[in-house]
């Protein structure tokens, strides 16, 4: 099964130099790991390696690191290309690309997130939660709170709770893919 791409934009008042790099080299700084994390309040830091073949992972305050995905093309300060699979083996990954083009109001990041078919048979499902959190990330990016954002916050509040009833944080990472083997990280 072949699902649409999905296509998500926002125009910042920021200089293409500036969109590009707070999304990949600040990545870490802006990105709401406490909603939208393996580890949640485990996680130390996220990293996006600014290079091709760089990772894109969360590493927890024990040390583990687990995998969100991988660079494939890397082009400052226009484009950047990866692999995005948080928490799911790398097979089923998505391909996200981002362009940064200059606007009369600063710069236009768009967002074109693909590959679905290799989600499986969960896809339809995982295209319909990530077409809203795209376009909950590009806010954060952005550094801008919505009426939707407060609402998913709330969504993600419940969530959380469930996970709680799951066993918790340490539930949650024990059935997450995609933990780096050690040789893999630097």
């Amino acid at each position: 099964m072949s699902l649409p791409p999905i296509r998500r934009s926002i125009t910042v008042s920021w200089d293409v130099a500036a969109a590009f790099q707070r999304f990949t080299q600040d990545f870490g700084k802006w990105w709401p790991a406490a909603t939208h994390s393996v580890g949640g309040e485990c996680v130390a830091r996220i990293v996006f390696e600014c290079r091709v073949g760089g990772l894109i992972f969360e590493e927890h305050v024990d040390g583990r690191r687990f995998g969100w995905g991988r660079v494939l093309e890397f082009e400052p300060p226009r484009r950047v290309k990866f692999t995005w699979h948080p928490s799911r083996d790398a097979a089923t990954a998505q391909d996200v690309e981002l362009t940064f083009t200059p606007d009369a109001l600063g710069t236009r990041v768009e967002l074109v997130s693909d590959k679905w078919e290799r989600w499986g048979k969960n896809a339809q499902r995982a295209r319909k939660g990530y077409d809203l959190g795209w376009r909950y990330i590009l806010n954060t990016c952005a550094g801008r709170r919505t009426a939707a954002m407060v609402l998913l916050d709330g969504v993600a509040c419940v969530l959380r709770a469930v996970e709680w009833l799951r066993g918790g944080t340490s539930a949650s990472i024990a059935r997450a893919e995609g933990e780096l083997p050690r040789g893999a990280q630097r």
